[in-house]
C-alpha cells in the first residue's frame, strides 16, 4: 500500500503546536500574518528554482524532495553540492540565531529524503537565520534521526485520524498565523466558553 505523501515542513507546525498542525493538514487552513510575511521576503530568492556556482560549490535552489519509505515530500531552500559530490541542505528561518528542535526537525527530515533520493550519507546543514545573516551548522546524529523518524510517525496518526487536537493556550499562540482560527482562549479545556458549551450541548 503507497503512502498519501504529506509536507515535510508540517514536521515544524507539529513540533510547535500539534493543534496548528492539524488545522492544516486535516482542515486545510492557511492563513498570512506579519510572520509569515516576513518569512516569504526571506524565502523570496531561495525559492526561485535554479542553481548556481561559486567558489567550486553548486547551490541548487528550491530543490524538491520526497521520501517514500516516510511518506514526505517538500523541497530544500538550498542544497549545497560540494567539490567531493556531498549535499548541504540549508534552510532559511525568520529571526536571530537561537537553536529551536522544530527547524532542526524539519531540516533533518530534508536530509532523509535526500540520502533516499541518491543514496548518499547526508551528515550534516545548517539554518540560515535572516535577522544575524548567520548560519548555524546541525550534525544529523542519530538522537536526531530518531527525533524526525517519530515526529513524522505522530504526524501520519494525525493525518490518519482526522482529528483536530483541542487548543492549549500559550503565549506563543498570539504569534501564529493561526491565531484567528484556532481561536486558543475561547476554545481551551479550562476555557469558560468551552464549559459552556459542554453544558449547552449536553444530553443527560
Amino acid at each position: 500500500m503507497i503512502m498519501e505523501s504529506m509536507p515535510l515542513s508540517l514536521l515544524n507546525d507539529l513540533l510547535y503546536c500539534s493543534r496548528r498542525a492539524a488545522l492544516k493538514i486535516v482542515e486545510g487552513w492557511r492563513e498570512a500574518n506579519e510572520h509569515t510575511a516576513r518569512g516569504d521576503i526571506v524565502h523570496a530568492h531561495a525559492d526561485l528554482p535554479g542553481y548556481e556556482v561559486a567558489k567550486a560549490v553548486t547551490l541548487l535552489r528550491a530543490l524538491p524532495v520526497w521520501s517514500e519509505r516516510l511518506g514526505l515530500n517538500g523541497k530544500c531552500d538550498i542544497v549545497e553540492r560540494l567539490a567531493d559530490g556531498s549535499l548541504f541542505p540549508v534552510e532559511f528561518k525568520l529571526g536571530r540565531r537561537r537553536q529551536w528542535e522544530n527547524d532542526e526537525v524539519q531540516l533533518c527530515a530534508q536530509a532523509l529524503c535526500l540520502e533516499e533520493m541518491f543514496g548518499v550519507l547526508v551528515p550534516r546543514g545548517a539554518i540560515f537565520h535572516s535577522d544575524g545573516k548567520r548560519r548555524r551548522e546541525v550534525e544529523f546524529l542519530a538522537e536526531l534521526r530518531t527525533k524526525t523518524e517519530a515526529a513524522t510517525a505522530q504526524l501520519r496518526r494525525l493525518f490518519v485520524s482526522s482529528q483536530v487536537p483541542t487548543a492549549v493556550f500559550k503565549p506563543a499562540c498570539e504569534e501564529c498565523s493561526l491565531f484567528d482560527t484556532c481561536l486558543p482562549k475561547a476554545t481551551c479545556t479550562n476555557s469558560r466558553a468551552k464549559r459552556l458549551s459542554e453544558l449547552l450541548f449536553r444530553t443527560d
